[in-house]
């Protein structure tokens, strides 16, 4: 009998951890909530959720060393998924109320406020995935997702490498396109909820726990 992959909820203080703990655990993975580097070391992948603003996020994060983690999975090429603003941290700064404020670096890039005359950006939307996206594999072009920022990514400013695999870019639109997900290697991110994206979420976080197997 094959057991099913071990996933490390990453649990700094920030983010819809039950929600996401349930979703996992629906399409098959073995969840565990924690703060201990052991233990998420070793899991099959590890998800980074993330509510609130971007400067406590990131607080939360350091306080349990959770930057020099993703790092350690990460080079040694271990899945690592990050949700909301688990996604924008992974940038190199966020901008709320014009104060900047230092992320992980994974990517280049400034998280900023979506030009739109709404904000936030709260409701079900689609979304545009990349040529040969893993994450969003059998769905339809009008699939929905569900959405609560008001900040985002709108460029992508990772140059491209002769030596790497180009990552995989997700777009969405809200008042102008923000990315919606990325796909590079052992590191995934989305924008969204796919924990509160009903059906559609669990054939994304499905289609993420797969490749950890």
């Amino acid at each position: 009998m094959t057991s099913s992959p071990s996933v490390a909820l990453l649990d700094y203080g920030s983010g819809n951890l039950h929600s996401a703990q349930r979703a996992l655990a629906r399409v098959g993975a073995d969840v565990t909530v924690t703060d201990d580097h052991r233990v998420a070391l070793a899991a099959d992948g590890l998800v980074v959720p993330g509510v609130g603003a971007f400067a406590a996020c990131m607080d939360g994060l350091l306080s349990v060393r959770g930057d020099e983690l993703i790092d350690k999975r990460l080079a040694g090429g271990r899945p690592v998924l990050g949700i909301c603003v688990g996604m924008q941290i992974l940038f190199d700064r966020g901008v709320e109320f014009d104060e900047p404020a230092t992320g992980c670096g994974q990517w280049p890039g400034t998280v900023e406020r979506l030009q739109a005359e709404v904000l936030p950006h709260m409701g079900w939307n689609t979304v545009r995935p990349g040529e040969g996206s893993v994450l969003f594999a059998g769905m339809d072009p009008d699939t929905r997702f569900y959405f609560v920022h008001t900040y985002g990514v709108q460029t992508w400013e990772m140059l491209p490498s002769d030596s790497l695999a180009a990552p995989v870019l997700t777009w969405a639109d809200h008042g102008g396109d923000f990315l919606a997900a990325v796909e590079n290697g052992p590191l995934s991110a989305t924008q969204f909820h796919p924990e509160k994206s009903g059906d559609a979420g669990a054939t994304l976080l499905e289609n993420w726990v797969r490749t950890l197997a």
